[in-house]
């Protein structure tokens, strides 16, 4: 991503400001990308690799991308909330970026724990699209999840097990991208995992 499209917004949210990096294309904007990032207790952020990563794939995708900080995380204000206010936040930003840049499609992306936040999200924004990365399916339990949504899971995750992860889709009869030899945190697979997001959503578009 140009260094050019990055810009630092805090924006008013239930618990106080909520630090946001947002990268905008310009021109046509193919839709908006809200992304959020892992358990923050364990010392996730917006500048989490897996994040960024999917950030650059959106953003190549035509979205305006936007990265917040959870509350306690950085410069947002609050305190962390085991993903109850962390959805509110998340809400808060997607009705800044819908003000800011029009009614645009709207896709949904998290990571781990942000996995799990975004699938509170999505019972109340109903995204176009969503894309989970190693979601944190213990929190996460049975609950559905959009259709079309794209589950990526890493082989060898360590944290949260590959077996947990099909167990969970099976009853949705949701697909899962698994990942030969990846780990949680996709370490040597960054550019993998961007390629299988980028060649995802282009079919995605061509279904509607």
């Amino acid at each position: 991503m140009p260094a050019a499209s990055l810009a630092r917004v805090m924006i008013e949210g239930p618990a106080g400001n909520i630090e946001t990096d947002i990268n905008d294309p310009g021109g046509a904007r193919r839709g908006i990308a809200l992304i959020a990032h892992p358990n923050p207790v364990q010392g996730g952020t917006k500048d989490n690799k897996v994040v960024t990563t999917l950030a650059k794939a959106f953003f190549a995708l035509g979205h305006v991308v936007a990265r917040p900080n959870f509350r306690g995380v950085g410069a947002s204000g609050g305190a962390h909330d085991e993903g109850r206010g962390e959805a509110d936040d998340l809400l808060a930003v997607a009705a800044y970026l819908k003000r800011r840049y029009g009614d645009l499609p709207l896709a949904l992306a998290g990571f781990s724990f942000g996995g799990f936040v975004q699938t509170q999200v999505a019972k109340r924004l109903k995204p176009q699209r969503m894309v989970l990365v190693g979601p944190a399916v213990s929190r996460i339990r049975s609950e559905a999840v959009p259709p079309g949504t794209l589950v990526i899971h890493g082989e060898q995750d360590d944290v949260v097990p590959l077996a947990a992860v099909l167990d969970w889709a099976r009853p949705q009869n949701l697909p899962v991208v698994v990942v030969p030899g990846g780990e949680h945190f996709f370490h040597g697979r960054l550019n993998l995992l961007a390629d299988i997001v980028v060649r995802y959503f282009p079919r995605a578009a061509a279904e509607n």
